[in-house]
């Protein structure tokens, strides 16, 4: 948590400004991110309220082992019937059966691994957002301007949610087409060891081939937007460690006592003059001018020097700093093994999706459903490697931040702590896969570039097998 220095000597809820621009600082912000993990069955031993009574407790836990289970039992059996139709189709020379087959293998076993990794990771993952709800930075130093984080918890909770929704409405269509086509048939097409179509069977395999897609949409849906929600709040927090920086100055000044209209001067030159006001100096957050009028009839602190506030502020500087680093690095353990496999699972993904969707039969509901998941699979790649690439040039504009503002002034009080910032500020947050290469733009061409040389060899395998039968 914050000193009191950087909310200004105040209380952590002070408003620098009205409150529909300062709003409160969120005690929970993965309320909606643990309740899905929940709800989904990646939370094996999840965190109960104590005033539960033993037995309750001992209950609720065997039920959520037990739900981590059935899900990851229906996606492997099911990842175990496709790789068994997938060998039935090799035989034949069916390009369009032998890819239809293997792209539903890909799917299933990657959520199995995918469900298994979140369920082992849990207690970590767990861990890492209860550390970052106590140290987060909900808004920058109180000066002459501030940024607050509010924004960007509304944002990245509203884009979990519709990301969820897109996702399930995917998996869900495939799953009932069948019902919405009239026909008696099961939406996925796998090897049984007995008759699937009887009718002592029938409901039950439709019953949990549908439960498996809504699996498939939840597995997939919890990584993209968990990544994309810790990603946004690293960089709501360098634009806070940023804003905090620009502000440096004028923080020491405010709790050093300076007057109302001076600070309104230095508060001009910061915000309003064409020469300071930089385009696109912030990532995700949106800068409010503080109103100093009120924001100093609340404060009650006494009056400190300049030189010690200034320090002070840097100090501050420095911590967030390092707290950013640090979620930065656990973010890089947790994801690490999963994009490895999650952009090799792309890459094929992507190319048997446009051979099957290119070669396969023209059925109406079939290409939607071909389209939908070749959409979904796009937009998730672009995710990854947006927000890699967001957090890798964001991460080293420090420097310009310390441009903005007129901590030179101060320089021969803190040239130690100076120091030690400059240098980390050197150090570029990277996600990677697997150590091997960095979630950037540059992946998201390459994978492109793999997929379509993929479906390009696949095309001209399916263009020889006509030749070779005349």
């Amino acid at each position: 948590m914050a000193s009191l220095q950087f909310h200004g000597g105040s209380d952590e809820n002070v408003a620098y400004a009205e409150r529909d621009l300062d709003v409160q600082r969120v005690r929970q912000l993965f309320g909606v991110h643990l309740k899905i993990q929940w709800a989904i069955g990646m939370m094996p031993m999840p965190s109960l309220p104590a005033w539960l009574p033993d037995w309750l407790q001992s209950l609720l836990r065997l039920f959520t082992v037990g739900h981590c289970l059935l899900v990851l039992s229906i996606s492997l059996h099911l990842g175990l019937l496709f790789s068994k139709t997938t060998l039935d189709a090799l035989p034949t020379g069916k390009l369009e059966d032998i890819t239809d087959a293997l792209t539903m293998t890909i799917i299933y076993f990657f959520t199995a691994y995918a469900t298994s990794y979140w369920c082992l990771r849990s207690k970590r993952m767990l861990r890492f957002l209860a550390h970052i709800n106590q140290g987060y930075r909900h808004h920058s130093l109180a000066g002459v301007c501030f940024v607050n984080m509010h924004s960007t918890y509304r944002w990245f909770r509203s884009f979990t949610l519709v990301w969820l929704s897109a996702c399930l409405s995917g998996v869900i269509s495939w799953g009932i087409t069948p019902l919405m086509m009239g026909n008696r048939t099961l939406p996925l097409h796998c090897w049984y060891p007995f008759d699937a179509m009887d009718e002592h069977f029938y409901s039950i395999v439709y019953a949990v081939q549908l439960y498996g897609q809504i699996t498939v949409g939840t597995v997939f849906a919890y990584g993209g937007f968990m990544f994309v929600s810790l990603s946004f709040l690293l960089l709501g927090q360098f634009d806070v460690l940023y804003c905090s920086l620009k502000n440096l100055d004028a923080h020491a000044r405010l709790l050093a006592g300076e007057s109302v209209q001076a600070l309104s001067v230095l508060q001009r030159e910061l915000l309003l003059d064409d020469e300071t006001h930089e385009l696109g100096q912030y990532a995700v957050l949106h800068e409010h001018a503080t109103d100093l009028h009120s924001f100093v009839l609340t404060r009650r602190q006494p009056p400190q020097s300049l030189t010690k506030a200034a320090h002070g502020a840097l100090v501050e500087c420095v911590k967030l700093h390092h707290f950013i680093l640090g979620c930065a690095a656990e973010l890089e353990e947790l994801f690490s093994p999963y994009c490895l496999f999650k952009s090799l699972q792309i890459t094929l993904q992507l190319c048997l999706l446009v051979f099957v969707g290119v070669s396969g039969s023209r059925e109406a509901m079939r290409v939607i459903n071909q389209l939908q998941y070749l959409v979904l699979t796009t937009i998730e790649l672009l995710m990854f490697t947006y927000c890699g690439e967001m957090l890798r040039r964001h991460s080293i504009r420090v420097v310009d931040a310390f441009g903005r503002g007129a901590w030179w002034q101060h320089a021969p009080s803190m040239r130690q702590d100076l120091l030690i910032f400059l240098v980390n500020s050197h150090r570029a947050v990277q996600v990677t896969a697997g150590k091997f290469y960095v979630m950037d733009i540059t992946r998201l061409r390459l994978v492109i570039t793999q997929a379509f040389s993929f479906l390009t060899l696949l095309q001209k395998l399916a263009a020889k097998k006509p030749v070779a039968e005349a």
